[in-house]
């Protein structure tokens, strides 16, 4: 722009140089005098050095407003340079934050697919457990019904089965007519239940008295049955008969008698059976034919048990047998007068239990029938 502005400078002042030279209108064409020359000669000269600081200052004026106008137009591109940057910082703090929320959510949706398969894995394992318990108690109940069918079949009258008519045994084997032989303590009183349609036992001979507060305690907890033992009911029963019947010489095995049997999750099988199905090849058994593993006396061991699915089992003598199936049927009664199986009066079910608690009370004084 100053090489344009120049040149037209330059224009300029040759175009009034010429101007100057060219005679005005009226003049004479007469020749002037040489004074008159030299004087034409300084305008001229002053005129194109004005010209020429003229041109000067409109270019610095010119490019000083050039100046300005970029200067301007810098500071404005700085400016929205700066807005530029700073969107760019905020979209990048929001992409950060979005993906922190991504790894987030998918962590947490992995962790919430973990522990449903991991629930549902436990659901199965325990549906699978209760299918195997049921079956067994299926199959042992099947094994009951066909015992029974036996026993009537083989009661004719003139040759009546003893076992199907208690009033025919003598009254000491009538107390014990209700021996553990049964598999599984979840069926310890079948013969109990069904015993309230036979004949019952007899006890005719017998004087009875209701204590009112044995009897008191027992309503009450028949109106609200529960296997709490922190009832008055059961803390009696508790510290009265089933505590001292399953307190054995080894007590940490007899805590877990103990609990095994409130769980209804005791088995008892004789030695010379091996056909239930949660028999294991590498079951441990403890003690042996010839020694009990609860009292840790040399007595000929009949039967053995095992605590829950843990495969491993432990010989018992027949006192200890009886002693544990004392205490199994009683809970299985008071279980079947909870689930409301029992349909009979309340003082009958009291006399009942009562008749358990004697069982109990004999069996840990080390009274029991010869068969056991």
């Amino acid at each position: 722009s100053q090489a344009n502005f120049e040149e037209d400078s330059q224009k300029q002042a040759a175009v009034g140089h010429w101007r100057t030279l060219m005679p005005s209108k009226g003049s004479k064409e007469e020749p002037e005098t040489g004074c008159q020359d030299a004087g034409g000669v300084d305008e001229t000269q002053s005129t194109e050095q004005l010209n020429v600081s003229r041109l000067r200052s409109s270019s610095v004026e010119i490019r000083e407003k050039g100046s300005e106008f970029l200067k301007e137009e810098l500071h404005k591109a700085q400016k929205e340079l700066k807005l530029k940057d700073k969107e760019c910082e905020r979209l990048s703090k929001v992409r950060e934050q979005l993906e922190q929320e991504l790894e987030e959510l998918t962590a947490s949706l992995f962790e919430e697919a973990h522990k449903m398969v991991r629930e549902a894995n436990t659901k199965q394992a325990a549906s699978e457990k209760q299918l195997r318990e049921a079956r067994g108690k299926i199959d042992m109940l099947q094994a009951e019904v066909t015992a029974l069918k036996t026993l009537v079949i083989t009661s004719t009258p003139s040759s009546p089965n003893r076992e199907l008519h208690p009033q025919l045994q003598s009254p000491s084997k009538a107390v014990f007519r209700k021996g553990h032989g049964r598999n599984k303590s979840t069926s310890s009183a079948m013969v109990s239940a069904a015993s309230q349609n036979v004949t019952p036992e007899p006890v005719s001979r017998e004087c009875k008295e209701v204590d009112s507060i044995l009897f008191a305690e027992f309503q009450a907890w028949k109106e609200s049955p529960t296997l709490d033992k922190s009832c008055s009911f059961l803390d009696r029963i508790y510290r009265e008969d089933v505590g001292p019947c399953l307190d054995f010489t080894k007590q940490e095995l007899s805590e877990l008698v103990r609990v095994a049997v409130e769980q209804n999750t005791l088995t008892i099988e004789p030695v010379a059976s091996q056909i239930l199905p949660v028999v294991k090849v590498s079951a441990e058994e403890c003690g042996g034919p010839k020694k009990c593993a609860l009292s840790g006396l040399p007595r000929t061991c009949k039967h053995r048990i095992m605590l829950g699915d843990s495969g491993n089992y432990y010989y018992i003598s027949p006192s200890c047998r009886a002693r544990i199936t004392a205490v199994c049927n009683f809970f299985t009664y008071i279980r079947y007068i909870q689930q409301g199986l029992v349909r009979q009066d309340v003082e009958l079910m009291y006399w009942e239990v009562m008749r358990l608690r004697r069982e109990m009370s004999l069996a840990k004084l080390g009274f029991y029938p010869s068969e056991m």
